[in-house]
């Protein structure tokens, strides 16, 4: 069952899916935004095996900022030994990921639904 609490801040909302943590960033994901949704964050990836999705479905811009909070997610998630997913698809936001490489560590889905699935299916960290 999806719970539907209020936004964190106006770029983050947070929310538990399927036994996941959902970080639903929205609307610019730039350098003042990401200073808001860090201490979120790393709450949320602190936990030892956390199973956590970042949800880029709203955002409207992102730039190195945000590719800086992917990074970070992804090397907490994989020192507490939990699994990390992404949605994404939005072709510049996409364009982004493949230029830096961050497709090939962390792969997006099209929808929130096809990240769960693919967590369902998977074993071992990404």
């Amino acid at each position: 069952m999806r719970s539907e609490p209020a936004p964190l801040t106006r770029h983050l909302r947070v929310h538990r899916d399927r036994g996941h943590t959902v970080l639903e960033f929205r609307g610019e994901i730039d350098i003042a935004s990401a200073e808001e949704i860090v201490p979120h964050l790393d709450a949320a990836t602190a936990a030892p095996d956390a199973r956590i999705v970042i949800d880029l479905t709203r955002v409207e811009f992102f730039d190195c900022s945000g590719l800086r909070l992917l990074f970070r997610a992804r090397q907490r998630v994989l020192a507490g030994h939990g699994r990390l997913y992404l949605v994404c698809a939005h072709p510049l936001t996409l364009r982004m990921l493949r230029i830096t490489g961050l497709t090939r560590l962390l792969p997006p889905r099209p929808t929130l639904d096809a990240a769960l699935e693919q967590s369902g299916a998977a074993s071992g960290p990404v």
